[in-house]
């Protein structure tokens, strides 16, 4: 069995409780308030652009040059699914000023997530990195293909269904997975006990962001 899908395996009951979550399956009926999508893209604003950098701290790690330029053309494409998605969503909700999406403050979750991954970027190996930021990638791509198909009703919705779904963020995720064990393949047990643990957080994690979202999750003090 590769590492991937034992990782796989190990957090199959928390990726399901993401694809069930009310926020999800509610951009996939139409039911989500607006108002909830709206505090997700803002937060999701702020967690993409500390995500490219920590994607740019594993191209820094990487031990030969292909993987750099990959890693670095990965943060580009992080900066570009922002720029393409996010700022469009933004204009259309009314969240952006001057082109720019407006995030007052990181919600409670939101930071601890970041943080989460820049504490792994710059205590890990590469592997360790890859292991953190691989669910976003690999969960949105399974969300994207469990309800490709879907018809919300709603437009940015749709947008939103469909990015996931699509054949370009498909070959990113695959690239990530396969870099994963290939780095697994190498590693010591006690690394990849480390990345198998960093794997499992980041994927609560994931779900706790639906949860922040749909909530409109605030400090509480």
């Amino acid at each position: 069995m590769k590492f991937s899908e034992y990782l796989r395996k190990k957090v199959e009951h928390i990726w399901d409780a993401s694809f069930q979550h009310p926020f999800v399956t509610g951009v996939a009926d139409g039911s989500l308030p607006l108002e909830c999508f709206s505090y997700y893209v803002q937060q999701d604003s702020f967690y993409l652009s500390c995500f490219a950098q920590v994607q740019s701290i594993g191209a820094a790690k990487s031990l030969d040059f292909y993987t750099t330029s990959r890693m670095a053309f990965h943060a580009k494409s992080s900066y570009d699914a922002e720029h393409l998605l996010h700022e469009q969503f933004a204009k259309e909700l009314g969240l952006s000023k001057d082109g720019v999406i407006v995030v007052e403050e990181p919600a409670p979750t939101a930071l601890a997530y970041t943080n989460h991954l820049f504490s792994v970027a710059y205590k890990g190996s590469l592997g360790e990195v890859i292991a953190a930021i691989l669910p976003c990638y690999w969960l949105y791509h399974e969300i994207g293909e469990k309800y490709k198909g879907s018809t919300p009703g709603v437009p940015i919705y749709q947008k939103w269904i469909d990015a996931y779904g699509d054949e370009w963020f498909e070959t990113l995720v695959v690239e990530q997975i396969s870099r994963l064990d290939e780095w697994a393949e190498k590693a010591s047990e006690d690394e990849k006990k480390r990345m198998e643990s960093i794997f499992i957080t980041s994927s609560k994690y994931e779900y706790m962001f639906w949860e922040m979202a749909y909530t409109i999750e605030k400090w509480p003090i």
